[in-house]
Protein backbone atom coordinates (compact mmCIF):
# COMPACT_ATOMS: atom_id res chain seq x y z
CA UNK A 1 0.00 0.00 0.00
CA UNK A 2 1.45 3.50 -0.80
CA UNK A 3 0.77 6.65 1.34
CA UNK A 4 1.15 9.97 0.54
CA UNK A 5 -0.60 11.38 3.80
CA UNK A 6 1.72 14.84 3.81
CA UNK A 7 0.35 15.67 0.60
CA UNK A 8 -3.35 14.35 1.88
CA UNK A 9 -2.95 16.79 4.41
CA UNK A 10 -1.05 19.57 2.56
CA UNK A 11 -4.38 19.53 -0.15
CA UNK A 12 -5.82 22.62 -0.32
CA UNK A 13 -2.76 24.68 0.77
CA UNK A 14 -0.27 26.33 -0.96
CA UNK A 15 2.29 23.96 0.19
CA UNK A 16 0.54 20.90 -1.97
CA UNK A 17 2.71 20.72 -5.53
CA UNK A 18 5.66 20.59 -3.65
CA UNK A 19 4.56 18.33 -1.04
CA UNK A 20 3.12 16.36 -3.44
CA UNK A 21 6.22 16.05 -5.80
CA UNK A 22 8.58 14.96 -2.65
CA UNK A 23 6.88 11.87 -1.21
CA UNK A 24 6.65 10.75 -4.94
CA UNK A 25 10.38 11.02 -5.52
CA UNK A 26 10.79 9.33 -1.72
CA UNK A 27 9.00 6.87 -3.94
CA UNK A 28 12.17 5.74 -5.90
CA UNK A 29 12.39 2.29 -7.68
CA UNK A 30 10.19 0.66 -4.97
CA UNK A 31 6.86 2.31 -5.40
CA UNK A 32 6.54 4.23 -8.70
CA UNK A 33 6.30 2.22 -11.75
CA UNK A 34 9.68 3.23 -13.37
CA UNK A 35 11.02 0.08 -14.44
CA UNK A 36 7.98 -0.81 -16.34
CA UNK A 37 7.91 3.10 -17.96
CA UNK A 38 11.33 2.26 -19.86
CA UNK A 39 11.31 3.14 -23.26
CA UNK A 40 15.01 3.33 -24.54
CA UNK A 41 17.28 1.38 -21.41
CA UNK A 42 16.68 -1.87 -20.12
CA UNK A 43 17.45 -0.94 -15.91
CA UNK A 44 15.76 2.31 -14.42
CA UNK A 45 17.54 5.01 -12.14
CA UNK A 46 16.06 7.11 -9.83
CA UNK A 47 19.15 8.68 -8.66
CA UNK A 48 17.83 12.23 -10.72
CA UNK A 49 14.01 11.51 -10.42
CA UNK A 50 12.47 14.51 -11.39
CA UNK A 51 8.68 14.56 -11.05
CA UNK A 52 5.88 17.22 -12.52
CA UNK A 53 2.47 17.79 -12.31
CA UNK A 54 0.49 17.88 -15.29
CA UNK A 55 -2.82 18.16 -13.75
CA UNK A 56 -4.28 18.29 -10.66
CA UNK A 57 -8.53 17.52 -9.69
CA UNK A 58 -10.87 16.52 -6.84
CA UNK A 59 -14.07 14.64 -6.38
CA UNK A 60 -15.89 14.24 -3.47
CA UNK A 61 -13.28 11.61 -1.74
CA UNK A 62 -10.30 11.62 -4.05
CA UNK A 63 -7.42 13.89 -5.10
CA UNK A 64 -6.84 12.95 -9.03
CA UNK A 65 -3.11 13.70 -10.16
CA UNK A 66 -1.64 12.93 -13.37
CA UNK A 67 2.20 13.87 -13.13
CA UNK A 68 5.03 13.12 -15.24
CA UNK A 69 8.57 11.75 -14.35
CA UNK A 70 11.53 12.39 -15.44
CA UNK A 71 14.42 9.75 -14.87
CA UNK A 72 17.64 7.77 -16.19
CA UNK A 73 18.13 4.26 -17.22
CA UNK A 74 20.81 2.43 -18.59
CA UNK A 75 21.36 -0.69 -20.95
CA UNK A 76 23.17 -3.43 -18.97
CA UNK A 77 26.04 -5.57 -20.50
CA UNK A 78 27.13 -8.48 -19.83
CA UNK A 79 29.49 -7.41 -17.01
CA UNK A 80 32.05 -9.46 -18.71
CA UNK A 81 35.68 -7.87 -18.90
CA UNK A 82 35.47 -7.47 -22.71
CA UNK A 83 32.00 -5.82 -22.69
CA UNK A 84 32.53 -3.32 -25.73
CA UNK A 85 29.10 -1.60 -24.68
CA UNK A 86 30.01 1.82 -22.23
CA UNK A 87 27.54 1.76 -19.63
CA UNK A 88 25.96 5.27 -20.43
CA UNK A 89 22.44 6.50 -19.15
CA UNK A 90 19.96 7.32 -21.06
CA UNK A 91 17.27 9.83 -20.28
CA UNK A 92 13.39 8.70 -19.63
CA UNK A 93 10.49 9.73 -19.02
CA UNK A 94 6.81 8.16 -18.35
CA UNK A 95 3.44 9.37 -16.67
CA UNK A 96 1.53 7.85 -13.74
CA UNK A 97 -2.39 8.65 -13.01
CA UNK A 98 -2.22 8.98 -8.85
CA UNK A 99 -5.80 8.46 -6.45
CA UNK A 100 -5.00 10.51 -3.20
CA UNK A 101 -7.86 9.73 -0.53
CA UNK A 102 -8.02 12.78 1.13
CA UNK A 103 -8.49 11.79 4.35
CA UNK A 104 -6.42 8.35 4.58
CA UNK A 105 -4.04 9.59 2.53
CA UNK A 106 -4.01 6.44 0.53
CA UNK A 107 -2.92 6.02 -2.89
CA UNK A 108 -2.76 4.25 -6.16
CA UNK A 109 -0.66 5.06 -9.27
CA UNK A 110 -1.09 3.71 -12.73
CA UNK A 111 1.58 4.03 -15.09
CA UNK A 112 -0.31 5.68 -18.54
CA UNK A 113 2.81 5.64 -20.88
Amino acid sequence: MILLTDAAQAWGTGAFESVLKEELKSLGLNGLPLQQGLSSSSVALDDRLQVVLLSVGDDAGQILVRAGLFYTGIIAGCSCADDPGPVEEQNEYCEISVTIGKHSGKASLTLIR
